[in-house]
Order: structure tokens, then C-alpha cells, then sequence
């Protein structure tokens, strides 16, 4: 995919889990999805019905190099990207490696590649040797491309023909690693990552590449103007790190705006006891007016002395949301039942 699009995602919008069940398009089934192995015609098994990879797969000749036998990483003799989803596609092999090489790849861990279009940084995780790894590419021709063209030495790479917005992230679990990566679209990269990093228990490292203004507003800490939903949200879950910035030039056609490459590592045993249906809620009823005070906003939700409630949880009443640190919020979905 190595997709690009002008960001439209909605941070402290708890976006609605797809239906996956009835139209095939991703349906529950079997809960997991634990490493699946190529059949004797090069199809993927073992994966939850509705995520296979439903794509030809012609035999690789033996003796080929992954560079050989890979995509164009720039997207050459393939087709043009595609504005419908919002491709752009890296061409700098350079930031692809220091891309991947923020993932801290392992040789037990399972990867999984957002949109990885042409392959530009599918040769480098395929380099880096993890036990498995997977694509998930919505665009039909580059899914094609990497299950014709998949290289004969291990790992295994299978591919699969699906969206990301409707994969079961869920379904990642211990005891395996699994890290995921993707130059993620500006227009979908806020609802993946709302769901990938709060969902996923096996998660043990994400790296995605993003548009910038949306990787300062998930870095950001209280009290700044670009602090805001999707930061509480995501860093109720994971700390994130950003690791460096990637300039439009690298990418064909190439973007108006700057991308940023951020790493996610999930809290684990420190995260902080919350309910996460509780918290998306009250994150959405308090972003959406975080110019007024915390005592109007919740008063309409709390019966009884709003400012009594407030300072007995060691709240200011007049604080305005973004002054709020996520433990705060934490707390606070504790006490305010918000349907």
C-alpha cells in the first residue's frame, strides 16, 4: 500500500468495530491466527475465514534472491498509484531500512506489513529474518504481485487480500511477538491505530509511518495546543516515540505534507486499571468541547455536586480536558457513567 491521502480520521471517536461476520468479508470463525503455512498450491491456511489470501500464486524459482524476485520497490511496472487510496509509494531504500530497523526485528517474532505495495520495506523485514511474515494489502495488483513473486528462502511471506480496518487484531495473542509496521494512509491511519494498539494482546512493538501533524498530536503531553484524544487514547495503552521525520521527495507522486515514523511499545503490566469502552466515551464527550470546563461539560452526566465530585478526585473543576494526563482520565471514566 505504502499509502498516502490527506488525513481525515477523527481522534476521540471510539470508531464502531466492523461487523465481520455474514458478508465473508472478515468473519470471526476460528479464534486465531497462529501462523499459517503455504499449501500445495501456494495458498495460505490455517487463517480465520474471510482473511486468506485469495490471490494466484504461480511457483518461485529456486536460486532467486529476494531482490530478484520482489515487487519494484518504487513501484515501477506496476500501475500507477492509485488516488482512491491515497498511494504513495517510498522510494528511498535508505529510510525504507531505518524504517524497518525501528521495528527491532527478532528471529521468533511474527511480522505483519500494513499496505506494503511494491515491497519497499517488505525486503527489508523479509532481510531481517522474523518466523513469519504477512501482508495485508487491499490493492489487488500488489497482493497478486507478492504472492507470484514471493521469494524461495524462509521466511515464509503470505500475502493477504484484505483491508486493514476490517482485520481481527484482536486475534493477535500470547505467547507469540507480533509486531506490525506500514507506511499507514494519512485518511485511515488514526482508526488503525485507535484499534491495532488497544486491541492487539500479542503486540509486543508497532512502527508506522504517518503524516506528521497527527504523530505530534500522539506524542503531545498535557497542557499543549496539539494534545488531544488520540493522545490520552493511545498512551493509556502504549508509549509512543517518535523517530524521525521523512520529507515528501522520497515518495512517488509525491505528498504535500512531511511523514513521521513512530514507534509504539504497549505498557504491558503498567497500564493503568481502566474500562476502554468507558474511557473512549468520556474522551469523546470531552474533546468535542475542550474549551469549557470540565464541571460543564460533565454536568449534564452527573447528578448531584459536579465540582464536589471533581475535587474529591483531586481534579480542578475549572481544568479544560487538555490539561487532563491520561491517569486523569483514567480515574475519571471510573466515576462518570457516560451511555
Amino acid at each position: 500500500m505504502s499509502q498516502r491521502g490527506k488525513h481525515s480520521g477523527k481522534p476521540g471517536h471510539s470508531r464502531p468495530r466492523p461487523n465481520r461476520s455474514g458478508n465473508g468479508a472478515a468473519g470471526r470463525g476460528r479464534n486465531r491466527f497462529d501462523g499459517p503455512s503455504p499449501d500445495a498450491d501456494g495458498r495460505a491456511t490455517g487463517m480465520p475465514p474471510g482473511i486468506s489470501m485469495d490471490v494466484p500464486a504461480a511457483p518461485v524459482l529456486a536460486g532467486t534472491s529476494a531482490d530478484d524476485t520482489m515487487p519494484s520497490p518504487d513501484g515501477a511496472g506496476g500501475p500507477r498509484a492509485k488516488k482512491s487510496l491515497g498511494q504513495n509509494f517510498l522510494r528511498d531504500r535508505n529510510i525504507a531500512a531505518k524504517i524497518v530497523a525501528a521495528l527491532r526485528i527478532g528471529p521468533e517474532d511474527r511480522v505483519i506489513e500494513i499496505g506494503p505495495g511494491p515491497g519497499a520495506l517488505t525486503r527489508h523485514i523479509h532481510a531481517a529474518g522474523p518466523a513469519q511474515l504477512f501482508l495485508l494489502e487491499k490493492d489487488y495488483h500488489w497482493a497478486s504481485e507478492h504472492g507470484r513473486t514471493r521469494p524461495a528462502e524462509p521466511p515464509v511471506i503470505t500475502p493477504v487480500l484484505t483491508d486493514a480496518l476490517l482485520f481481527p487484531w484482536e486475534r493477535l495473542t500470547p505467547p507469540r511477538s507480533w509486531k506490525v509496521i506500514g507506511n499507514l494512509p494519512y485518511n485511515v491511519a488514526s482508526p488503525l491505530m485507535w484499534d491495532i494498539l488497544s486491541t492487539a494482546p500479542g503486540l509486543a512493538r508497532a512502527v508506522f509511518m504517518i503524516q506528521k501533524e497527527v504523530g505530534e498530536r500522539i506524542v503531545a503531553a498535557p497542557g499543549s495546543g496539539t494534545y488531544g484524544a488520540l493522545s490520552v487514547w493511545l498512551q493509556s495503552f502504549v508509549t509512543p516515540h517518535m523517530e524521525f521525520i521523512v520529507p515528501p521527495q522520497v515518495f512517488v507522486p509525491r505528498p504535500k505534507v512531511d511523514s513521521a515514523v513512530l514507534s509504539f511499545v504497549p505498557l504491558g503490566a503498567a497500564r493503568g486499571r481502566f474500562d476502554p469502552a468507558r474511557l473512549s466515551r468520556l474522551l469523546k464527550v470531552c474533546f468535542q468541547q475542550r474549551r469549557k470546563q470540565l464541571q460543564r461539560i460533565l454536568r449534564s452526566y452527573v447528578q448531584g455536586d459536579v465540582p464536589a465530585l471533581l475535587t474529591g478526585l483531586g481534579l480542578d473543576p475549572a481544568v479544560r480536558p487538555e490539561s487532563l494526563a491520561p491517569e486523569d482520565f483514567h480515574m475519571l471514566s471510573e466515576s462518570v457513567k457516560i451511555p
